[in-house]
């Protein structure tokens, strides 16, 4: 198998994200360790007490014999002790590992919540929800078994040197040769497993889209194609999960190599080891290492690691691309949501382009947007006019980069939108849709929530120049506290886009925000906004935005036809049609 270089950095961000939950926990590695010593202690004993109990008995001291098996119950009793305390020192380690992973899982979601925000939302609950506890319950689980395997085998290896270092040799070459054929196999198993959990998503989500897109699946004859990409995902499920059968039997091989064949070889060369000076006591203590330590251990380890661990190294990986793993305690994780600072506006021209773009909300369904090109050069002002369920909202999601094309490109200063990351989509433009949001906190603070640090008087220049003084006295002042339930439609609108007038970015798309406005307000606030350096794009409400643009763009269908006043009148029905139809309402 090839590993990729994302799963290097998959596997080396899993590996920090373990490092993170042990770093600054010392005292508690510390008890587990000592702990783990009382532990080994009746699996070191093990061996050297059946082999003297048993040469006692052969020289007819039973009283020696049952003297050296009842030392032997003693030490299972201290060891028992030892494993509850042990117990007490990982679950110290656990929880502390949950809560790395939630903080890290809540970060890494609120820094990547950007262009496809539903699916990161879901994304993130899905995280939290689920995966984290996956994590926590496989970390857990392999973090037991892997103690135990330590104590185990470290405690019979070192027994075997004290009993007969002869013997060492049968246990040690097998059990490392069964140990490196299993990892190898654990590695393949993870990314076979990683690939069946893919492709089981993947499934889900293709069904999810069939079920909201069965009916233009059905009228646009596209059953054989929807049905190959569906049995895809089932093949590769089922490829991924009979490799994971097949790379199972390796571990039943493991066992049998690092178990059972170092005893076979004790007892085979039993004989031998008799004639150079081993008693039969030795021989069989050297056998009760490997039945009563290394053999359960062994076999625990492969059964937890194909299980639990397995779950742990997928889960991990998957994190590892959304968890944030800077350090929580160092109490500033960067600026608040409600006081996120901008990047200032960049001084270069942005201008706004859509190149071959089709657009479409399912595989299955037919496209809003096809085949579209527009040019909207850096101080331009356009106005985007259509029948409703056009596709302006979509378009002017495109613009934005909050929905990206199905095919062709969208650029905003000459870079394609899914390139850019989120502080820069901000630097770059600013969309306003028709519901507005306004948080619960000060006048100032949602004025100030895309510019922060904006000095008072731009504020009040902004506030003047939209005309929202009166509505600012209305609620109190700057300093007022608003509440969003009790704004009318109107005062959020307004808020919303004295906000958007002291952004940062040179290009301000307003989808239908002037809806709730009277017009007179409405035409105040677009002057103000086309009189502001940068460019307007409207997404138009009334038609009266269109009478004010530069130039207008008339989406009719999945195409659209751009155009001054003048020039559509001549050569668009459509637009002809929405003029007349708003005239004889107005």
């Amino acid at each position: 198998m090839t590993t990729t270089a994302s799963d290097q950095t998959a596997a080396g961000t899993a590996r920090g994200l373990l490092a993170d939950s042990v770093r600054g926990r010392r005292p508690a590695v510390a008890r587990l360790a000592g702990w783990s010593v009382v532990e080994a202690l009746p699996t070191f004993l093990s061996g050297l007490l059946v082999a003297a109990a048993l040469d006692a008995f052969v020289a007819g001291d039973e009283r020696s014999g049952f003297g050296w098996l009842a030392v032997y119950a003693v030490s299972v009793v201290i060891g028992s002790v030892g494993a509850r305390r042990a117990l007490d020192a990982l679950a110290s380690l656990v929880e502390p590992f949950r809560d790395h992973l939630v903080a890290g899982a809540v970060r890494g979601a609120l820094r990547r919540t950007s262009r496809t925000s539903a699916q990161k939302a879901s994304g993130s609950v899905a995280v939290l929800t689920e995966q984290v506890e996956i994590a926590r319950e496989a970390f857990a689980a392999g973090l037991m078994v892997t103690q135990e395997f330590v104590v185990a085998v470290g405690a019979a290896v070192v027994g075997l040197l004290v009993l007969a270092p002869l013997t060492a040799l049968f246990v040690g070459p097998p059990l490392l040769l069964a140990l490196v054929v299993f990892s190898l196999a654990v590695r393949r198993m993870a990314h076979e497993q990683a690939r069946s959990i893919t492709a089981d998503e993947t499934f889900a989500a293709d069904m999810t889209e069939l079920a909201i897109g069965l009916r233009d699946v059905a009228a646009s004859g596209a059953r054989e194609a929807v049905g190959r990409r569906l049995d895809e995902s089932i093949t590769s499920h089922a490829v991924a999960t009979t490799r994971i059968g097949r790379l199972s039997a390796v571990g039943v091989l493991a066992v049998a190599v690092g178990s059972w064949l170092p005893l076979l070889l004790i007892v085979g060369f039993g004989p031998y080891l008799i004639g150079h000076g081993a008693s039969v006591g030795v021989v069989v203590g050297a056998a009760t290492y490997v039945l009563l330590g290394l053999q359960p251990a062994l076999q625990a380890l492969v059964h937890g690691v194909s299980g639990a661990g397995l779950w742990l190294l997928v889960t991990l990986r998957r994190l590892s691309q959304v968890v944030d793993c800077r350090n929580v305690e160092s109490g500033n994780d960067g600026a608040s949501p409600m006081r996120s600072a901008v990047p200032a506006a960049d001084a270069e021209a942005v201008d706004a382009s859509l190149a071959d773009v089709t657009f479409a909300y399912s595989p299955w369904s037919e496209p809003i947007l096809r085949n579209v090109d527009l040019q909207i050069p850096d101080d331009d002002h356009v106005a985007v006019v259509g029948p409703s369920g056009v596709g302006k909202s979509t378009l002017a999601a495109l613009l934005a980069g909050t929905l990206l094309p199905r095919s062709g490109m969208v650029r905003l200063g000459g870079a394609p939108t899914e390139d850019l990351s989120v502080e820069r989509l901000s630097a770059l433009r600013v969309l306003v849709p028709q519901e507005a949001y306004v948080v619960a906190d000060t006048v100032r603070a949602n004025l100030e929530y895309l510019g922060v640090g904006a000095r008072y008087a731009d504020v009040t220049e902004a506030v003047d120049r939209l005309g929202a003084r009166e509505l600012i006295e209305r609620l109190g002042g700057y300093e007022a506290v608003v509440e969003p339930a009790l704004l009318s439609a109107a005062d959020a609108q307004l808020l919303t886009l004295v906000r958007a007038y002291r952004a940062p970015a040179r290009l301000v798309i307003l989808d239908e925000a002037t809806c709730h406005l009277d017009p007179a307000t409405e035409e105040l606030v677009e002057r103000s906004f086309a009189d502001r350096e940068g460019t307007l794009v409207v997404i138009a409400h009334r038609m009266s935005s269109a009478l004010r643009a530069r130039r207008i763009v008339v989406l009719d269908g999945s195409s659209l036809q751009v155009g001054t006043h003048e020039e559509l009148l001549c050569r668009s029905s459509q637009y002809s049609d929405l003029l007349g139809y708003w005239t004889s309402v107005t």
